[in-house]
């Protein structure tokens, strides 16, 4: 292919102007849809590195509090997602359809369970900030330099269930471009801001730890706004008019009954990143430090390669909608394949430079031990991972959330929590037998996914 063609099509897919994936060529389709998924998780990733990067500037107990925060933050994500993933599902299949008015109906349900669910975790997390941290095994110090920037992100979570949700409206509806602007827009302002809050850079007051959640919080903020823009002034493939703002309690069931699974498989993995920080937080602030940029570096390559699970999930759900299986079966191998290709490139890369990695954001010698030996020990179930996130995506997407949800319990409860305790305490290899818990169970997901998936019962599921 000549370099004129790939600039075509990679024009194409970042303006968005393709959005019905359900004929043609299904590498194009991949292609068309994976770049600008691949786009807005990077500029998420690259958010994660610059933010740890300057907090790293104030001290290793900030390091440690966002650690610990972002592991509770963990289950609004898994909320975020798990609402997302149902979203998507259901907006892809009713676009596949070629219903784009009930693909409306449903996205402006799904905004109103987000509306209910802020509100509670707001006031929640606000209240209790600083027994969140206690909780995580965060020292008094700890609790007292950490408490600000806890209660500003539980504060304002709305914007992260938002941001989550309405991008999963876009991708629904093919339109993977205008999410991935939403967060370049997001995430280029808290690259911006981050500096400018934390540090106290020209006009701007130094705020520290504090300053890192208020730039998050606006640059989210505006992203949501951005979102607003589009779903109202009728310019995106979904439109929400007032026609569209009234309660149908059947769609929300719909939405929360396919959501439950996909909140409870992310749930199970957060409750499983809780246990894991809580166990390496017995070797100290330094261990959580070390864990936590490591995996913000981890973070920077797995968003990207969820970019491609997330392009599958809407490949399965459209072609399901126009009663095509096998395209979308296709379609879930190859997005798997190119997503190995991917990992295998990254772990390589990591294994070989792990310490130069982590000395980007720590001089700390106990910090860059411990985040040298979680990167290293983790990339090595990259590949495996590779199948098991596409793979599950494409359950998500033809509305099977059931079936991950389990496969979830059974890696992350039932092997990773006993496995890394043992390691870690009872044979004494302290963080790093949470380490190879991780890359062990992670591993043994894929397998699983890989031989549920080959027996196609996913292909029935009605959403």
């Amino acid at each position: 292919m000549s370099l004129k063609k790939i600039w075509h099509y990679l024009s194409i897919a970042v303006s968005g102007s393709e959005k019905n994936f359900t004929s043609g060529s299904i590498n194009r389709a991949i292609f068309m849809l994976s770049i600008p998924m691949i786009l807005e998780m990077v500029m998420e990733s690259l958010f994660a590195i610059v933010d740890v990067f300057f907090v790293a500037k104030i001290g290793v107990n900030a390091v440690a509090t966002v650690g610990l925060t972002e592991s509770v933050l963990m289950l609004l994500y898994s909320i975020s997602i798990g609402l997302s993933m149902a979203t998507t599902a259901v907006v892809a299949r009713r676009v596949g359809e070629g219903k784009p008015a009930l693909a409306a109906n449903a996205a402006f349900q799904s905004l109103f369970i987000a509306t209910i669910l802020s509100v509670v975790i707001g006031i929640t997390g606000v209240i209790f900030s600083a027994d969140i941290l206690r909780l995580m095994g965060g020292s008094e110090e700890l609790v007292e330099e950490g408490v600000g920037y806890t209660r500003i992100m539980f504060g304002g979570n709305f914007t992260i269930l938002f941001l989550f949700l309405i991008n999963a409206i876009f991708r629904g509806a093919g339109d993977a471009s205008l999410a991935m602007r939403t967060l370049i827009l997001s995430n280029g302002l808290n690259l911006i801001l981050d500096p400018c809050l934390i540090l106290g850079l020209g006009p701007f007051p130094e705020l520290g730890l504090e300053g890192a959640a208020i730039a998050t919080n606006i640059g989210r903020g505006c992203g949501v706004l951005f979102q607003f823009y589009f779903l109202i002034s009728r310019k995106a493939v979904i439109k929400i008019g007032w026609e569209n703002v009234v309660i149908k309690w059947e769609v929300i069931k719909k939405i929360i009954s396919i959501g439950l699974g996909g909140i409870g498989q992310f749930i199970i993995g957060s409750a499983s990143w809780i246990f894991m920080v809580r166990i390496i937080s017995q070797f100290g602030s330094e261990a959580v430090a070390g864990y936590t940029i490591a995996f913000r570096i981890i973070i920077f390559t797995i968003l990207p390669s969820f970019g491609v699970a997330n392009a599958a999930a809407t490949l399965v759900g459209q072609n399901l909608g126009a009663k095509m299986p096998d395209r979308a079966e296709k379609s879930v191998w190859l997005s798997a394949f190119y997503n190995m290709l991917f990992l295998l490139l990254v772990s390589i890369i990591f294994y070989t430079w792990a310490r130069e990695f982590v000395m980007i954001f720590s001089t700390e010698p106990e910090v860059i031990r411990h985040g040298v030996a979680s990167l290293k020990i983790i990339c090595l179930g990259y590949v495996f991972f590779a199948y098991g996130m596409v793979i599950s995506q494409a359950f998500n997407g033809a509305g099977d959330t059931s079936t991950p949800t389990i496969i979830n319990f059974i890696c992350y409860w039932v092997i990773q929590i006993p496995l890394a305790y043992f390691l870690a305490i009872n044979f004494h290899l302290g963080s790093s037998g949470v380490y190879i818990a991780i890359s062990a169970s992670l591993s043994i997901l894929a397998v699983i996914c890989i031989s549920i998936f080959k027996k196609g019962k996913w292909k029935t599921v009605s959403v």
